[in-house]
């Protein structure tokens, strides 16, 4: 059984998630530590949890959700999982960071390109890959059938949805993977999303005004 440790980090107030086993396996997403206070928040919580990362994953390559990825690959020994559409996003990911002030160096090593429907496996935990383009042209879901959450990125969130504004976005690309990918999720599904609280499939079927 897979728990979650959740942190907020950098400007744009992103979500990283640790997933993890009882053996002490464990999937990073998003890593978004900025400033090295924050990178060395993670070092310590994976030490003291005594964590062992078998997967960097990224559910999109917006660089609010990458800061961290060099830092964390290079210690950890990973490799880079993000889907292939992504990769006119994480290319531009330096650049952007200048745009933003923000500058900081991205990941070079080896790129592993999940599909619609593979599974990515922990133990004997799965997680299933949705692709649910529109935020980004390759925004992917990490959906846990067995424990009815899902790691949703910028895709949908409390009472809103992804930003369409950036280059590659597509408003109703989003409204399509939302409608088409998620809400055909059980209702009690919950969403962790890659900013602000927790919510539910059933809940924001009933209360996100965009979808409505």
């Amino acid at each position: 059984m897979l728990k979650i440790q959740i942190f907020t980090f950098n400007p744009f107030q992103e979500n990283t998630y640790i997933l993890y086993n009882e053996k002490g396996e464990a999937i990073l997403i998003d890593p978004g530590a900025y400033f090295p206070a924050e990178v060395q928040t993670l070092y310590d919580y994976i030490l003291r949890a005594g964590l062992q990362l078998k997967y960097l994953l990224n559910t999109h390559c917006h660089l609010d959700h990458t800061f961290a990825n060099k830092a964390m690959a290079e210690k950890y020994d990973l490799e880079l999982h993000f889907h292939k559409d992504e990769e006119p996003v994480f290319t531009r990911g330096e650049q952007t960071g200048e745009q933003y002030g923000l500058p900081f160096r991205n990941y070079t090593g080896k790129i592993i390109h999940p599909e619609e429907g593979d599974a990515i496996q922990l133990g004997n935990d799965t997680l299933h890959v949705i692709l649910a383009p529109g935020h980004s042209p390759g925004s992917i879901c990490f959906y846990c059938k067995e424990q009815n959450f899902l790691i949703g990125g910028d895709v949908l969130f409390r009472e809103s949805i992804g930003r369409t504004d950036f280059e590659g976005g597509s408003h109703e690309q989003l409204l399509q993977s939302i409608k088409e990918k998620l809400f055909i999720l059980p209702d009690e599904t919950i969403v962790y999303p890659g900013h602000g609280p927790s919510t539910t499939i059933g809940y924001e079927k009933i209360h996100n005004p965009f979808l409505s």
